[in-house]
């Protein structure tokens, strides 16, 4: 008789009758177990000091150059860096973005994936300003733009300069990532679905004390004399070469002077009070550059010249009514497609931000739909830009600039409708029925913590559901809940019912998430400082981080650990 095998230690008991399945399953393995293993980090001192009151500009630079460089981003050979950014995306528009889009395929949802739920790195990120707990997008965008956390309602400046105090910011400019690339000799770009002058694509190019500060009509009287000119203007003048290649979002009237009419629009004009058409000081800048205003106009735009795309007088549409556009506007997918084709064509590579802007401003709105809708675009976004590179070249990163407060509750049954009512179950038992609250109403999986979805009769609407748009005002105290069994809660229109009365529903406190595929994206995990960002894409991309060293900012290690001055890498 034949002795039982002696199992080996190692190996499966099912591999004893399966040696070959067991190999090839041990060879995977230790593939996966290659491909996850953590790159080799370098150490950065960073001195330790009391927070907040000894934190600056320099501490922060250096504290997110330490976390990218322990982590093993100088190990990083991009040649272009891709950053997409969902304004407001939470964790939970995340989750309840994922079903919606599943549930729109025909399956129960939960199973699907977004497009960049398949990359291989992720990461949480700690958005809090340096004076603020909840965060503004423009102080987080600067964090992601310069590697320095700031205040919040600033554009890429220090947190030692006050927000509104222009002379204060003047002093304080902090580098960014796409002025670095810029004088690099690489290419840069801006897409987003909101106004490029907002606080996302402000950061980018800009510096200021204001966020809100998008042409010479909002700046008061005490910053111009002091020097400061507004965002619109300085996206343009920018001293780093010829700026941005390509920019594209919505905010024309920024642009344009009160004399002279929107194109699309026939009822608007510009709001720039200084009779500057920066439209036409953009085309002179640039010769041969092509200003496009809808979708014909970009689909017929030549490749090889620098582009600035203004598809509204102000924000883009949401996704919801965008084919209802009477211009045309292109989707963020076709933006991205097109502002890769462009800036591709530079062999010295480039850095591009993608703006999901109006994510941000549909939950702002209390109506889920609307930030579902823009959140599933931005995955069309995501995918187009998977096929367009290549995973050996470009790092691509995706992240949110903070939360929202956006509830996902209740016990709802495996596939029920994302927008719907709950059904299934009341705590742990599952009867698969509408599941009703303490009052015997029931409610919906999606709800806010606050905003003007406040059922309580407003100066707007009765007391009840509210319908989008509700910018509600003169609240009356609700009495009770509504019973939403009538209601179709499902209804683009639909208003999620919240807690608090708001006019706006307000940002959350709480981390967002980063995935990350391409060169040096192993390096992103963890939980990590959002300014660590800027240093996980300089540090991954040789020709940013030698653009630093070059100027005497790099440890031993070549790691870049100094604060840039922006002075130092202005064309002489």
């Amino acid at each position: 008789m034949t002795p039982f095998p002696r199992r080996r230690p190692w190996l499966p008991f099912a591999c004893v009758f399966a040696l070959t399945a067991c190999a090839s399953a041990s060879t995977q393995r230790a593939s996966t177990q290659a491909l996850s293993t953590p790159a080799a980090g370098i150490a950065v001192a960073v001195p330790a000091i009391a927070h907040p009151g000894g934190e600056t500009a320099a501490w922060w630079f250096r504290d997110g150059a330490s976390q990218a460089a322990a982590r093993g981003a100088m190990q990083g050979r991009a040649k272009n860096v891709i950053i997409f950014l969902g304004d407001g995306m939470s964790l939970t528009t995340v989750a309840a973005a994922r079903i919606f889009e599943g549930q729109r395929k025909g399956g129960s949802g939960e199973e699907n994936r977004l497009a960049w739920e398949t990359y291989p790195a992720t990461a949480l990120s700690k958005t809090y300003n340096t004076d603020s707990q909840t965060p503004d997008s423009a102080g987080t965008m600067s964090a992601i733009a310069t590697g320095v956390k700031t205040r919040a309602g600033v554009l890429s400046i220090a947190q030692s300069a006050a927000r509104k105090d222009c002379a204060a910011a003047l002093a304080a400019p902090a580098l960014t990532l796409w002025e670095l690339a810029s004088n690099s000799g690489m290419a840069t770009g801006v897409v987003t679905t909101a106004r490029v002058t907002h606080a996302t694509p402000g950061a980018t190019f800009t510096h200021s004390p204001e966020r809100n500060w998008e042409n010479d009509s909002d700046l008061p009287a005490q910053a111009v004399r002091e020097g400061c000119i507004d965002i619109a203007r300085q996206l343009v003048e920018t001293p780093f070469g010829r700026g941005f290649d390509v920019l594209m979002g919505g905010g024309r009237k920024n642009f344009m002077p009160v004399t002279q009419r929107d194109p699309e629009e026939d009822d608007k004009v510009g709001e720039r009070l200084d009779g500057r058409d920066l439209i036409a000081d953009w085309k002179q800048r640039h010769a041969g550059g092509v200003y496009v205003w809808n979708k014909a106009q970009l689909d017929a735009a030549p490749l090889d010249k620098p582009l600035l795309a203004l598809f509204q007088p102000d924000h883009m549409q949401f996704e919801y009514e965008r084919p209802k556009d009477t211009a045309g506007e292109p989707t963020l997918a076709e933006m991205t497609r097109a502002a890769i084709a462009r800036l591709s064509r530079n062999g010295n590579g480039y850095v591009l931000l993608v703006e999901a802007g109006r994510i941000d401003h549909a939950n702002h709105y209390g109506n889920a739909y609307r930030a579902l809708s823009d959140t599933v675009a931005m995955s069309d976004a995501v995918r187009a830009a998977n096929e367009a590179t290549s995973v050996d070249d470009t790092l691509i990163i995706v992240t949110a600039d903070h939360s929202h407060v956006l509830n996902f509750a209740g016990y709802p049954q495996r596939g029920n409708p994302i927008l719907g009512k709950v059904r299934g179950g009341s705590g742990e038992d599952d009867d698969g029925g509408l599941v009703n609250d303490g009052l015997g109403l029931p409610y919906t999986t999606l709800t806010y913590a606050n905003g003007p979805g406040y059922t309580g009769a407003s100066s707007s609407q009765p007391a009840g559901p509210k319908r989008y748009p509700h910018m509600g005002k003169e609240y009356e105290a609700a009495h009770g809940r509504p019973d939403l069994r009538n209601v179709d809660t499902e209804d683009p229109d639909y208003m999620q019912e919240s807690t608090v009365p708001l006019t706006n529903e307000t940002h959350g406190g709480e981390d967002v998430g980063i995935w990350a595929r391409g060169p040096g994206s192993d390096a992103i995990r963890g939980s990590v400082e959002q300014n660590a960002i800027f240093h996980f894409a300089a540090q991954a991309t040789p020709r940013l981080r030698a653009a630093l060293c070059a100027k005497g900012l790099c440890d031993a290690n070549g790691v870049p650990v100094e604060l840039p001055a922006v002075e130092n890498f202005k064309p002489r």
